[in-house]
């Protein structure tokens, strides 16, 4: 099939290299899980750390917030896709993005 009369399920299963729609399917429940886990198990880092829009004002507490997510997002996305059973997408998912922020930051990715 081209790519004129591929539909966007078709093009995302190539892009991601998936093979079929139960697996694009379990593919979008790790993106949901892992990101409503890392909000969540932000709220009580940020309060054991104090740190609130009580403390801080919103121009410092949402960036900090997204940089406390950051982190704890990277490590449950691959924590649930060992458990989803797609641990392949997920390692290759996460260092295509962490290259993409080594690039932002001007680090060159080491070639294989």
């Amino acid at each position: 099939m081209t790519d004129e009369k591929k539909n966007w399920v078709e093009k995302l299963k190539d892009r991601w290299g998936l093979h079929s729609n139960w697996q694009l399917v379990i593919v979008f429940i790790l993106f949901s899980i892992t990101g409503s886990s890392a909000v969540k198990l932000a709220r009580p880092i940020l309060d054991f750390l104090h740190i609130s829009t009580d403390t801080l004002p919103a121009y410092f507490y949402w960036p900090l917030r997204i940089m406390i997510i950051f982190p704890i997002y990277q490590l449950l996305f691959m924590l649930f896709g060992f458990i989803l059973g797609q641990w392949e997408f997920a390692w290759r998912f996460e260092k295509k993005m962490l290259g993409g922020f080594g690039r932002l930051f001007g680090i060159k990715p080491k070639k294989v």
